[in-house]
């Protein structure tokens, strides 16, 4: 099932930012710190902001398997843009015990469903390059290159 995040999820959804921050530090450790991304009082924040939503997945007993953090977008008119409205995965995580089992696509496909129940243009994310479970999950799900960031290490 997936339902909107609460705060009486906020341990599990914090367990999980660190199993996400442990996998980019792996892979970049000379950008990523060993931590979380959201401190509790800042999920606490997120859980309130309505721009923000927050989705989880939990089982029969309601213990969060996953999560997919949101952020509605629009760019402001008049700009080079057009200002269609987007949907942008921040972060999206299934607990590394139970991947494999479609959590994570049943999360995707929720953000999808309240990104066109909200008018949104499209549905937009990164992935890091040392990532590459994670890029090849979002090509199965549909998802195409947009833009790609480059860098150089001095």
């Amino acid at each position: 099932m997936i339902r909107f995040a609460t705060e009486k999820d906020i341990p599990k959804i914090g367990d999980l930012l660190g199993q996400v921050c442990l996998v980019h530090h792996n892979g970049r450790p000379d950008i990523f710190n060993v931590g979380r991304k959201y401190t509790d009082e800042q999920l606490r924040d997120l859980l309130s902001d309505p721009t923000r939503p927050i989705l989880v997945a939990v089982d029969q007993e309601d213990t969060v398997q996953g999560y997919c953090f949101c952020i509605y977008q629009q760019p402001a008119a008049g700009g080079a843009l057009k200002p269609h409205k987007t949907l942008y995965i921040d972060d999206l995580c299934v607990d590394e015990t139970l991947r494999g089992k479609h959590i994570g696509h049943a999360l995707y496909d929720a953000a999808v469903a309240m990104a066109r129940e909200n008018g949104c243009y499209n549905l937009t994310l990164n992935v890091w390059s040392c990532n590459p479970t994670a890029l090849r999950f979002y090509e199965r799900m549909g998802m195409v290159p947009q833009k790609i960031c480059m860098e150089k290490i001095l």
